[in-house]
């Protein structure tokens, strides 16, 4: 049923509540030790969200392939999850198109299949800088590093498709992606970056993509969804000042919505697993759900995808030039 977490996300009470947590969703899926065979890959698994999902998805019998810039704070992050025999860590550094090749050559040289790819990594609002491509931080490292692992691993995808399991893809936006468009002339924002819109313009991107893939690859069995985690406890944050942090703490209602980082990767591992999902794909989940628009009324930090989430053109426009940016 889609409509399972619904009730149980309409009056949050902050981290560690009764909402699920990305373990529990793999015990509501009766998955434990269910889906030995299957391959997946998860980007950003030294901290936060990705560690989470990792967790989770370990417990299904999956063999995981996890990247990390930083593989020595990836082994401990992950503690003894790092040395199991069917835990794999990629060195990857999405600031740069030729880490992100090489990760994924790495990839196809253990494995000729990937049935789930989870695009977690990302970096909000830091301070102005250039990725080894030349492209704004935001920008090239949510975005355009993502875009291209995918196309490199999409024949491995489409290996990894079957009469009975489609291959998924989960693509991490944010209820930032609300708060601006892409700027297809002027993505680096020259001269006037704006840390803010520069990753609103990032996570409209990663919307965007997912459903240009189910546009693209779902007859293929290929489907794709973007995944709002929520508000999570994580050091993502960390480049916001102190007065930004104090302003979101000081909100009643953003205070109950926080997630502590296994609540905020259960809406991944959702995507990833849910029986309810299977050979759908091409929508914006949130809360372990399929929401609808953003209603004002809400406020700022309500549920629900911008106006913008959906626009097709758009989404094609950016997926032609990426494809151009990254030199595919």
């Amino acid at each position: 049923m889609t409509d399972r977490y619904i009730a149980i996300h309409e009056n949050p009470c902050g981290p560690g509540d009764a909402r699920p947590t990305a373990i529990q969703i793999i015990k509501d899926e009766n998955l434990e030790g269910k889906l030995s065979g299957v391959i997946v890959l998860i980007t950003g698994c030294s901290s936060g969200i990705g560690i989470e999902t990792a967790r989770a998805l370990y417990l299904t019998g999956a063999t995981l392939y996890l990247t990390a810039r930083d593989l020595n704070k990836a082994r401990t992050a992950l503690g003894d999850l790092a040395d199991s025999e069917r835990v794999h860590l990629l060195k990857l550094d999405l600031e740069s198109f030729a880490s992100v090749r090489e990760c994924a050559d790495e990839f196809l040289a253990s494995s000729t299949k990937l049935n789930i790819l989870i695009l977690n990594a990302g970096v909000m609002t830091p301070p102005e800088g250039r990725t080894k491509d030349g492209f704004e931080t935001q920008f090239g490292t949510n975005h355009l590093s993502h875009f291209l692992l995918f196309n490199l691993l999409q024949p491995a995808l489409l290996a990894g498709t079957s009469s009975s399991r489609a291959s998924r893809v989960v693509v991490l936006s944010s209820v930032g992606h609300r708060f601006g468009e892409v700027q297809f002339d002027d993505v680096n924002f020259e001269g006037h970056y704006d840390p803010m819109a520069t990753y609103a313009q990032s996570k409209t991107a990663n919307l965007h993509m997912a459903n240009e893939i189910e546009r693209r690859y779902g007859k293929q069995e290929i489907h794709a969804w973007s995944v709002q985690p929520g508000a999570v406890t994580t050091d993502l944050s960390r480049h916001m000042s102190e007065e930004q942090k104090s302003g979101m703490s000081s909100d009643p209602y953003l205070s109950s919505i926080f997630k502590n980082a296994e609540q905020g990767a259960a809406t991944s591992v959702w995507a990833a697993t849910a029986a309810a999902l299977e050979s759908r794909g091409g929508k914006y989940l949130e809360n372990c759900q399929i929401v609808g628009p953003w209603e004002p009324s809400a406020g700022t930090w309500g549920p629900g995808y911008g106006a913008h989430a959906y626009d097709t053109e758009k989404a094609k426009k950016l997926w032609e030039k990426s494809v151009v940016w990254v030199g595919l």
